[in-house]
């Protein structure tokens, strides 16, 4: 019997912890969770490109296999994409159509059956664990869902929280700029349980930009907000595109999330079935519909 493709797609834990790193202690998930979320400053402060093909991360014939014989399940199958800098990626699909795993394995969270992914023209298929999670934290930010941020610190001392790990000096005049972008500058001293949902989220984009990272992946940066506040979030994300150049992915269920950005892939069953420019609300659903069908 055939492999089939995945209908559910897994939790970004089980990524973490999908056969290939069998045995993967609970501790382990949360250092390359933490190396993701927390990346360190660049000596430049400026994104990096490969410069081989002008993409700050690429994949080429990207494959995910969970399981063996019968029970084999295909989350990807032969994805292949580049990123180029400074612009926004949305990446859209039904659930089980691949794209929390695309994201994963590009912000090497995980491990391809097969297939290469480069950042910032590094492949990191060849690193070892030390050196992968060296290259995570020098280039990679991540807006998680539900935040993540820590509770006994202050809204600024978690937006800092990763410069701090990687002991480098502060940079005021920045910090309070990024304070301001992101609309918190009154409330910098408050912690997490003193601020809404939509301030918690401002939080953690702050904390993914304050490093300057090669590329911020956004994991359903609205899917816990209201539309109000998810909006806000939204026109934020936005901003640090064309105020910052911040290159940035973002997997999301949301037209109206996918409509800010300035590419908008989708996916179904493992693979891209659509690739398009920046398109408004009404013509992502419609495209979602018609690829539903």
């Amino acid at each position: 019997m055939k492999s089939r493709v995945i209908q559910d797609e897994p939790e970004p834990t089980d990524l973490i912890d999908a056969p290939a790193a069998t045995g993967a202690s609970h501790e382990d998930k949360e250092l390359k969770m933490t190396a993701i979320a927390m990346p360190a400053a660049e000596a430049d402060g400026r994104p990096v490109a490969d410069t081989a093909n002008g993409s700050v991360v690429a994949a080429h014939e990207l494959s995910r296999r969970y399981g063996e014989g019968e029970t084999a399940v295909d989350a990807l199958r032969g994805v292949s994409l580049q990123v180029v800098p400074g612009k926004l990626t949305a990446v859209m699909g039904p659930s089980g159509s691949g794209k929390s795993t695309l994201m994963h394995l590009l912000a090497g969270l995980d491990q391809p059956t097969s297939g290469e992914v480069t950042i910032a023209g590094t492949s990191i298929g060849k690193l070892n664990d030390t050196d992968l999670t060296k290259l995570r934290r020098e280039h990679i930010g991540f807006i998680f869902q539900f935040f993540n941020l820590l509770p006994m610190l202050s809204a600024e001392e978690n937006v800092v929280l990763p410069l701090s790990l990687a002991g480098e000096k502060l940079d005021r005049k920045w910090v309070d700029e990024l304070m301001k972008r992101i609309g918190l500058a009154e409330r910098s001293n408050h912690r997490p349980s003193e601020l809404s949902g939509g301030q918690q989220q401002r939080v953690a984009i702050g904390r993914a930009l304050v490093s300057k990272p090669t590329i911020v992946f956004a994991d359903e940066p609205t899917g816990n907000l209201d539309s109000k506040t998810g909006g806000e979030i939204l026109d934020l994300m936005r901003n640090s595109v064309d105020t910052y150049g911040q290159t940035t992915v973002m997997v999301t269920h949301d037209p109206r999330a996918a409509a800010i950005a300035d590419r908008i892939l989708f996916l179904a069953d493992g693979v891209i079935v659509r690739d398009l420019g920046r398109t408004e609300a009404h013509e992502v659903i419609a495209v979602t519909e018609e690829l539903a069908r």
